[in-house]
C-alpha cells in the first residue's frame, strides 16, 4: 500500500500530490500558474482550485504572464462571468496586477525563477514533518518572500499564500516523512 500525505480526498488531488506538489519548479510560466492558483485558493480549499484549474488556464491565457498583463477592464469583466473559475473581482484584478509585476521581476533578474529561489538559498528546504499538524501556515522565508513581493506591487501575496506557493513549487519539501514522495523529493537534483 502506498502511503501519502493525509490531505488527499479524491483522484484529482492524488494525481496532483503524486506528480506535481513539491516538485521543484524552474519554469517561469509554471511559477506564474502557481502564483495565480495559490492567490485564488486563499480562504478556500485546494480541491476547489484543482477542479477549476482548466477553467483558470483558459481564462488566464494559459498562464502566459505577457498576455495576462495586457488584460483590459473589459477582459476582466468577461472573466468574472466565467463559471469555470472562482469569480472574485479582487483576485481576478490582482492576477493582472501581479502579471505586470512578474514581468518587471523577469526583466530585472533575467527570470522570475532566479528572483524567487533566493528565498530558500537556491535549493529546496528539506523538512521532516511527522504529521500534517506539524506543517506551519507560514515561515520566516515565506514572510520575507511576501514582504518582497508586496513591495514590488503584488496583491494577494501574504505570507500564508507564499508558503502554499513554496510548497507547490518545491521550494520546501512538506510531504510528511511517511509519504512515499518525501524521500523522492529529498534526493539532490541537478538543475
Amino acid at each position: 500500500m502506498i502511503r501519502r500525505c493525509g490531505w488527499i480526498r479524491d483522484p484529482l488531488m492524488e494525481r496532483y500530490h503524486d506528480e506535481e506538489w513539491g516538485e521543484p519548479v524552474h519554469d517561469d510560466r509554471k511559477h506564474h500558474e502557481f502564483l495565480i492558483l495559490d492567490a485564488f485558493q486563499a480562504g478556500l480549499s485546494w480541491a476547489i482550485v484543482l477542479k477549476k484549474r482548466e477553467g483558470f488556464r483558459k481564462a488566464f491565457a494559459g498562464f502566459e504572464p505577457k498576455k495576462v498583463a495586457r488584460f483590459t477592464s473589459t477582459r476582466v469583466e468577461k472573466i468574472l462571468q466565467d463559471p469555470g473559475i472562482i469569480r472574485n473581482r479582487l483576485k481576478v484584478k490582482s492576477a493582472v496586477t501581479n502579471a505586470r509585476a512578474f514581468l518587471e521581476l523577469q526583466e530585472e533578474f533575467g527570470s522570475f525563477d532566479k528572483f524567487i529561489w533566493q528565498f530558500t538559498g537556491g535549493s529546496t528546504i528539506q523538512n521532516r514533518r511527522k504529521s500534517l499538524k506539524h506543517i506551519p501556515p507560514r515561515t520566516r522565508e515565506s514572510d520575507a518572500m511576501s514582504e518582497a513581493l508586496i513591495e514590488r506591487g503584488f496583491k494577494f501575496a501574504g505570507s500564508t499564500i507564499c508558503y502554499a506557493y513554496m510548497q507547490a513549487a518545491g521550494m520546501v519539501n512538506d510531504h510528511v516523512v511517511t509519504c512515499f514522495r518525501h524521500p523522492q523529493l529529498a534526493r539532490p537534483r541537478r538543475r
